[in-house]
């Protein structure tokens, strides 16, 4: 017997058609984008649009719920992209623009909508109450979705501003604090689904409140929401790979973090009847790390290659090269220890912990405190 054409067979097998419409939505999305706007595409940036369609749809064929999420934050962005109608001054004169699907509305909304849903999962875990945990996770998936509707239309605004202007949008620290958030959020959706329960989310709904509220402060105190043209620096097509690799490694050591401290109070006996049992929480702290571990190392050999076509040099230890390096070694060594020393219980979870205080300083302490070749993304 054939095994490769038997697991084949059973691959097709499973692939029902909507998953199929899926993948074509995808790639008709891509051919439109590549045909509308493919002139101020380089060859990079036009191969990396294509390898996203078999990326997003693996991910729409693993997890249907991710479908609806992108079919409609697809959709919001649009709306608001015919509401513009090529004229940025709209934004404060169109009521659905100026209230709800301009970029920064939408972020707003992003913003409002995860710390409703973190009281909710809070009021659902003291109180046992499914309808307030449903309500959380209803809430987080809408936060995810006006957060990317919000990142769509910002794209669009800065070629609106001046094609010489527009950018991906995650160049700043407002533009990557709205990643983060929408990157913890997706992935903790993922393993609420995956694991049936709701009652990690008042843990994970913490982290990404206290970066929505950075985001607040630095958006009133700085004006940072407003889109700036992209520095020499980042005028490349690694940024556009780079950054979102780097971003996803954040949100599952954030993530991971969290669940960690969920699983401290399990084995202290606080809450441990209304949390899952250790060895759920152990597994999702473990793949949550081994998932960030996959995507940070893949991030951080990209930006030398980044560094070494801008810079010159791969490495230069530069303070955030630097502390990147601390990150990588330290979830090295805590994925190392669990696989072969078969370590687990408390030691892991405070390290989990821990790694999430040398990963902020990676992410923004560095920035604040520290001067470097990366110094363009300083308070």
């Amino acid at each position: 017997m054939d095994i490769a054409h038997t697991d084949n067979s059973a691959l097709l097998r499973r692939v029902s058609p909507g998953d199929w419409l899926f993948a074509l939505a995808l790639a008709g999305g891509a051919a439109f984008a590549l045909r509308q706007y493919g002139g101020f595409m380089d060859i990079y940036e036009k191969l990396i649009l294509v390898l996203t369609v078999p990326a997003i749809a693996a991910i729409g064929w693993a997890w249907k719920p991710f479908r609806l999420f992108l079919a409609v934050s697809t959709a919001l962005a649009l709306a608001s992209i015919s509401l513009y109608q090529g004229d940025l001054a709209r934004a404060e004169k169109v009521f659905f623009l100026k209230y709800l699907i301009s970029s920064q509305t939408a972020i707003m909304w992003m913003s409002a909508l995860v710390f409703i849903a973190t009281g909710a999962y809070w009021l659902g875990l003291l109180t046992r109450s499914d309808f307030a945990e449903k309500t959380g996770s209803a809430l987080t998936w809408s936060a995810a979705t006006m957060g990317t509707t919000g990142l769509f239309v910002r794209w669009y605004e800065s070629y609106l501003i001046g094609t010489d202007v527009g950018h991906i949008p995650i160049s700043n620290l407002y533009e990557v604090f709205v990643l983060f958030s929408l990157i913890t959020a997706l992935l903790y959706l993922y393993y609420e689904g995956r694991y049936a329960t709701r009652r990690m989310g008042a843990f994970v709904l913490l982290v990404i409140s206290a970066a929505v509220a950075f985001l607040l402060w630095y958006t009133f105190s700085r004006e940072a929401q407003e889109i700036q043209p992209l520095i020499p620096a980042l005028q490349s097509y690694w940024m556009k790979v780079h950054v979102p690799a780097n971003f996803i490694g954040y949100g599952a050591f954030a993530l991971a973090a969290m669940i960690g401290v969920a699983d401290l109070l399990v084995r202290k006996g606080i809450l441990a009847s209304r949390l899952p049992a250790p060895e759920v929480l152990d597994d999702v702290m473990y793949k949550a790390i081994a998932i960030g571990f996959a995507f940070f190392t893949i991030a951080t050999i990209l930006g030398a290659l980044w560094a070494a076509e801008a810079w010159g040099t791969y490495w230069q230890w530069d303070p955030k090269e630097t502390w990147a390096f601390i990150v990588w070694l330290n979830y090295a060594a805590w994925l190392h220890v669990r696989l072969t020393k078969g370590l687990r219980g408390a030691m892991l979870a405070w390290w989990a912990v821990i790694g999430l205080v040398v990963t902020a300083f990676a992410f923004v302490g560095v920035n604040m405190f520290l001067s470097g070749l990366h110094s363009y993304g300083s308070l």
